[in-house]
């Protein structure tokens, strides 16, 4: 397929090339531009400068880069084509044929132009080496260019790229939580595989420490105090007990078994070397739980309602699986409960077995606490106030636990209700508590406080509290309103008298607006009554009360 027109896409701007081929067969021009492309002075003959539109600065530059790589086709490019592109006639059946380096924009442009046919370098190769020549003499085709514009343009155009892409996720840094959680799984993984190694090797000299001692890092703690176990003595009993939970009684075993342990004796440097692996062994463990302190931190700041919730592993769990706290958010709660087990849905999709119930969040104690025939449904709803978490802690400005707390309440009443049947509280009820709980901590005197409205900008919950908040305000206003009234009525009085009945006045129309439901429901009956008999009458009817006197007359007779 021939090509009519080039798309060069450039850090400086947009430059479309009319293309003059001389041959009419595919291969040969294939062939030629093949071996022209690299010589200028033949490449030029191939293609010839339609338009050149530099960019006007760097923040249109770097739009149009965005644009770009998102396949959106910008109002100024539009315009460019627009001008420089021939307009299809309505008897004209060809079209023209645009070589454009991005597929994407390519289809954005063929949407917008019903007349143009765009190709790209996957779909044909003759494109392909002429877009690759135009990058090669670019700085030589395009008029008003020096040497050296475009390098700088691209350095400058790429930095200004990457920045943007940073700084998208400045606000919210849920980065730390994701990198934080990878190495404390792999910090686990090295603690056990360490701790193991350190009692297969220490035991050779002191076995019997192994059934004293159960704990991993208490162990290697013990093994590095200790040392040669010939030198243990009563004296170290307080130290060692420190080890071991201040427990005196493990102690004094441990020293009772290292004067008659059966291990063999090791020479100063192999308990060296134990004792060196031993230290790092404790050491990592020290790393490790610092980083657990502070991923509980981290997740305070990024994240405190789905940590309140879910607790602060799992919660980082589910962000990192997600990628960051904006995709968790926008994701819906169906898929929050089977995050991280897609393999075996996919495996379950196709083999058409029972799809998994629950992924990241089985972690949970809630799950855990759950009967068997519950946990379906209990992770289902966990799911969904997760959700709803995450989404609190994204759009929230000001960080605050009180909605975690009251969703965690929630998950607490739905365990019991599954366990003894006792009946949850409801959403509403729960969501008005914890927004009344975030605006006793929040001072909201000042409307236009920053952070204020962010704050309080809870799903279903601020309007609710805007409503009622408007309601005392009306009320407020209508009661003064009736007191200026009646001030008003007193003072252009002109005796006591009209100051009694602009009081009397004012009291019925306060009595009016509080009306007793009762009264008014004897008085509906009454006109009720009335009017159906006016209706029997009119229709010519006998009365009910009329067939009821003369059946008490018969009975009587």
């Amino acid at each position: 397929m021939s090509v009519d027109y080039l798309l060069h896409e450039s850090s400086v701007g947009y430059a479309v090339f009319a293309v003059k081929l001389s041959s009419d067969s595919v291969g040969s021009r294939t062939k030629e531009v093949q071996e022209s492309h690299t010589d200028l002075a033949r490449f030029g003959k191939l293609v010839t400068l339609q338009a050149f539109s530099p960019f006007q600065g760097a923040a249109q530059a770097l739009q149009n880069a965005n644009d770009v790589s998102e396949g959106i086709m910008s109002d100024y490019l539009q315009t460019v084509l627009e001008s420089n592109l021939p307009k299809a006639g309505k008897k004209e059946k060809k079209k023209t044929t645009l070589g454009v380096t991005d597929k994407n924009l390519a289809g954005s442009i063929k949407a917008a132009f019903p007349g143009v046919e765009c190709e790209t370098g996957e779909t044909s190769e003759l494109v392909a080496d002429l877009l690759r020549g135009l990058r090669l003499h670019a700085e030589k085709l395009l008029k008003g260019l020096q040497m050296g514009d475009i390098p700088r343009a691209q350095l400058g155009l790429g930095h200004a790229y990457s920045r943007a892409k940073v700084k998208f996720s400045v606000q919210k840094n849920d980065n730390h939580i994701i990198q934080a959680i990878a190495t404390i799984d792999h910090l686990d993984k090295a603690v056990n595989t360490f701790s193991m190694r350190v009692r297969e090797w220490y035991s050779w000299h002191f076995p019997e420490l192994i059934k004293i001692v159960s704990e991993n890092h208490k162990y290697a703690k013990c093994a590095l105090f200790i040392g040669d176990k010939k030198t243990l003595s009563e004296d170290s009993l307080h130290e060692l007990a420190s080890y071991v939970d201040d427990d005196e009684s493990v102690a004094r075993a441990i020293i009772e078994a290292a004067r008659v342990s059966m291990g063999q004796d090791i020479s100063e440097a192999d308990m060296e070397n134990v004792m060196t692996f031993a230290k790092r062994t404790v050491s990592l463990h020290a790393y490790r739980k610092s980083l657990g302190n502070y991923l509980v931190a981290k997740m305070g700041v990024v994240a405190p309602n789905l940590a309140a919730l879910i607790g602060e592993t799992v919660g980082a769990r589910l962000i990192s699986h997600a990628g960051s706290l904006t995709n968790l958010a926008k994701y819906p709660a169906s898929t929050v409960q089977i995050l991280g087990a897609e393999k075996a849905l996919f495996r379950a999709l196709k083999t058409k077995g029972n799809t998994p119930k629950y992924g990241l969040i089985y972690h949970s104690s809630f799950i855990g606490r759950a009967g068997l025939k519950n946990k379906g449904r209990i992770s289902r709803f966990l799911a969904n106030k997760a959700s709803i978490a995450s989404r609190i802690d994204n759009f929230s400005m000001q960080p605050t636990r009180a909605f975690g707390e009251a969703l965690k309440g929630q998950v607490e009443e739905r365990l019991r209700f599954y366990a003894e049947g006792i009946n949850p509280t409801k959403n509403e009820t729960a969501m008005k508590a914890a927004m009344d709980a975030t605006l006793a901590t929040i001072n909201v005197a000042d409307p236009t406080a920053a952070g204020t409205e962010d704050a309080i900008s809870a799903p279903g919950v601020t309007d609710q509290a805007t409503e009622q908040k408007a309601r005392k305000e009306k009320k407020k206003k209508s009661k003064d309103a009736d007191v200026d009234m009646a001030d008003i009525d007193a003072d252009t009085a002109a005796d006591a008298k009209s100051a009694k009945k602009a009081e009397k006045k004012r009291r019925q129309s306060g009595d009016d607006m509080e009306v007793d439901e009762e009264n008014v429901e004897k008085k509906l009956k009454k006109e009720k009554k009335e009017k159906r008999k006016s209706e029997v009458l009119a229709a010519g009817e006998v009365p009910d009360e009329q067939i009821k006197k003369k059946k008490k007359k018969s009975k009587g007779e």
